[in-house]
């Protein structure tokens, strides 16, 4: 055997799963395709269904809309929105404007807005931690946002301000980073001896699965290719992951087309993932690009097994519903 069959023959890729779409965003796509099918294009959706450029592309050629807010959808129209969730107020200016509404918010989401209801209602100050800015952070803090303090990490503790010290509660995001957001927490109970957690995690098991799969394999890499968009949250705190468990390096693309060769310079081992906005067709593109460049050698690294379904927005299902009564009387 040559050197340059030996080179070839040692490069590899790690691939892990779990790895792309989660239960929530299958439902929110499922949601925007279903509904064109159902009414017709135009179908409107407030920001974007899930945070992926190739998704909304494709939604838009099949008759998706993208509209950045309410006001911009006509009258009677119906709009859909995102997977990230909305404050109250986007509820209410959708039925003032007579809009039918699709609500494809992810339920581990709406979870947290229920936990911040319930936990207003109960006079608690709620120290939500998540990026400022972020929409799903935005729609939860819309539930309370009288009662809601947002936390950006550690650094933000000492600055908190809340009426009763032994009355906070904390909430999170649900695509944050778990050992930072744990940072953040132990700063919080620093500060606030008294301070209650959520019943249950609030970043949700795809975030969780996702980053526990690519620390298995961050430390055997050299490069490690993040397939997700750049307002992907959960996408990027991959690549912090990553580097955090020991990758030589590591990169977010939304295509095979933007890993540059220069990358792969005194490569062996490559990880690859994406995150959980992605469809399997771009890490396919990726995993061809390497092969290409003679990392044909695969292995697929599984940290665990996911079978969680959601079922679509009841609006959505009693239309079809409706539907398929119809069609069976007929």
């Amino acid at each position: 055997m040559d050197a340059m069959t030996t080179e070839a023959s040692s490069r590899r890729v790690l691939l892990a799963a779990p790895r792309g779409y989660c239960a929530g965003v299958d439902r929110a796509v499922i949601t925007v395709e279903k509904a064109l099918e159902q009414y017709g294009a135009p179908v409107y959706v407030r920001k974007q269904i899930v945070h992926n450029k190739y998704v909304v592309q494709t939604l838009e050629k099949k008759g998706a809309v993208f509209v950045e807010e309410t006001e911009e959808v006509p009258e009677n129209a119906i709009v859909i929105f995102s997977a990230h969730g909305v404050a109250p107020v986007v509820h209410e200016e959708a039925d003032r404007r007579k809009l039918a509404s699709i609500d494809a918010t992810c339920p581990l989401v709406t979870k947290v807005h229920r936990e911040a209801v319930r936990y207003a209602n109960e006079d608690y100050d709620i120290l939500l931690i998540g990026h400022e800015g972020h929409e799903e952070v935005i729609g939860t803090m819309g539930e309370a946002p009288e009662r809601t303090h947002l936390v950006d990490g550690p650094g933000d503790v000492a600055g908190l301000d809340v009426r009763d010290e032994n009355k906070v509660v904390w909430l999170s995001q649900t695509t944050l980073s778990v050992d930072e957001t744990m940072e953040t927490v132990d700063a919080l109970k620093d500060r606030f001896p008294n301070l209650l957690s959520p019943p249950s995690d609030d970043i949700c098991y795809a975030t969780q699965n996702r980053q526990t799969a690519i620390k298995q394999i961050a430390a055997e890499a050299d490069l490690v290719v993040v397939v997700g968009s750049r307002n992907s949250s959960n996408s990027i705190r991959l690549v912090e992951v990553a580097l955090q468990a020991g990758a030589g390096a590591a990169h977010l693309v939304d295509f095979a087309d933007e890993i540059d060769e220069a990358w792969l310079e005194g490569v062996r081992t490559v990880g690859v993932t994406s995150g959980a906005s992605v469809p399997e067709i771009l890490v396919d593109g990726v995993l061809e690009w390497l092969a290409a460049r003679g990392f044909g050698d695969v292995s697929v690294v599984t940290a665990t097994e996911e079978h969680i379904q959601f079922s679509l927005p009841k609006e959505l299902r009693r239309d079809l519903r409706a539907e398929a009564a119809a069609g069976e009387s007929a």
